[in-house]
């Protein structure tokens, strides 16, 4: 499988153990929606990791989503890991994931460590906002 920005993908950048092709890969390619909120957050971190901002931008919820959704070229997005979800199964109206996500960027290295809120919007899984823990 090629990424969005041409480089060869093989596993899943969210870190499930499955290909991109069958995890990630048909959320990005809107063959299919998230069943949950977790695999949502799941695919916006690879979307970030392979710049594909429109998958970011389309399940961000209006409300909350800035008028410009950017990404340092530089950063690189190395590793999540899902610390703790709450709700956002398949028959929730609302969840919470916590996880967090390894990044480089010009030789330093940091980690994202995030509760974000999810919401279903005309029955699909978007992300609202950082959760106050």
């Amino acid at each position: 499988m090629v990424g969005a920005l041409g480089q060869v993908v093989d596993g899943c950048p969210c870190g499930s153990g499955e290909r991109y092709a069958v995890c990630c890969g048909p959320l990005h390619r809107q063959e299919r929606l998230a069943g949950t909120a977790e695999e949502l957050m799941r695919s916006r971190y690879s979307a970030y990791a392979l710049r594909d901002l429109d998958h970011v931008v389309r399940t961000w919820h209006p409300r909350t989503r800035p008028s410009d959704v950017d990404a340092d070229e530089r950063l690189v997005w190395d590793g999540l890991e899902v610390l703790d979800a709450r709700a956002g199964g398949p028959g929730d109206e609302e969840g919470e994931v916590e996880f967090r996500a390894r990044w480089r960027l010009d030789g330093q290295r940091g980690v994202l460590h995030e509760r974000s809120r999810f919401v279903r919007r005309a029955g699909r899984w978007v992300y609202l906002e950082r959760a106050d823990d």
